[in-house]
């Protein structure tokens, strides 16, 4: 098997053709959890990140969102207020089970009537070029096997002018900081995993999958690659997050 034919999952190689399928099985595991985990491993700070991205969303109402790799739907719901009755925001996500969850926590408190439910692969997108005025994709890319080719796709389904968002874990700009997110993110999540959720497993792959993803000025470079102008970046919490940002000319 030559390299082309193999891709990361974490730190091991797996075949091309594998990896979905074992991202698919964590997800499943960590659905039900998944909101509540997020706000013990990050102390509620991906709030503040999530808030950030909408802040430079430029989202206004009437216009069409799309929010990839959604899940339990934390930007959609703030997307959804954003747009108004005369907007569109299509929650999407490759995984059932995480659709299922945003689907039923977005209906339970009110939302629902100018949001769309949508299992999607990023790589593949099911909609028209130039629909949408905003895509978003927040702590999915990096799950994503082709990155390059998932780009292409959220680059197609922009209208010109339209902004895509890649919040994304990055590369600690600090040294000090990054020490002790390594500590961290390796002993304290497959911990935390293992309590909470009853799966450590998951939470290893999710800080392998972290070290995995390109660096800040990698993910921008890429971003260009597939047609977007006005690429940039900023980080977050000293570079454990970053915002990238990219315009459809």
């Amino acid at each position: 098997m030559t390299e082309r034919d193999t891709t990361h999952f974490g730190y091991k190689q797996v075949p091309v053709t594998d990896k979905e399928s074992h991202v698919a099985k964590v997800f499943d595991s960590v659905a039900a959890k998944y909101d509540l985990m997020n706000d013990l491993m990050s102390m509620g700070i991906h709030r503040l990140w999530k808030r950030f991205t909408i802040d430079k969303s430029g989202v206004r109402a009437g216009a069409s969102v799309l929010d990839i790799a959604g899940g339990t739907g934390d930007l959609t719901k703030k997307f959804s207020r954003l747009v108004g009755p005369s907007g569109k925001v299509v929650l999407a996500d490759i995984n059932a089970s995480m659709l299922q969850v945003g689907r039923n926590q977005l209906l339970d408190h009110g939302y629902g009537d100018n949001i769309e439910f949508v299992q999607a692969n990023a790589e593949a997108l099911p909609f028209p070029d130039n629909s949408f005025d905003c895509v978003s994709i927040a702590f999915g890319l990096r799950n994503v096997t082709d990155k390059d080719q998932a780009l292409r796709e959220m680059q197609r389904v922009l209208r010109p002018g339209g902004r895509l968002l890649v919040l994304e874990f990055s590369k600690p700009t600090n040294p000090i900081v990054s020490k002790a997110y390594d500590a961290y993110s390796f002993s304290a999540l497959p911990l935390m995993g293992s309590l909470v959720a009853q799966d450590s497993e998951s939470y290893r792959y999710l800080a392998e999958s972290i070290r995995m993803h390109p660096d800040q000025e990698t993910l921008k470079s890429m971003m260009e690659q597939a047609g977007l102008c006005l690429c940039k970046y900023y980080n977050l919490t000293s570079g454990v997050v970053a915002l990238h940002t990219g315009v459809k000319a």
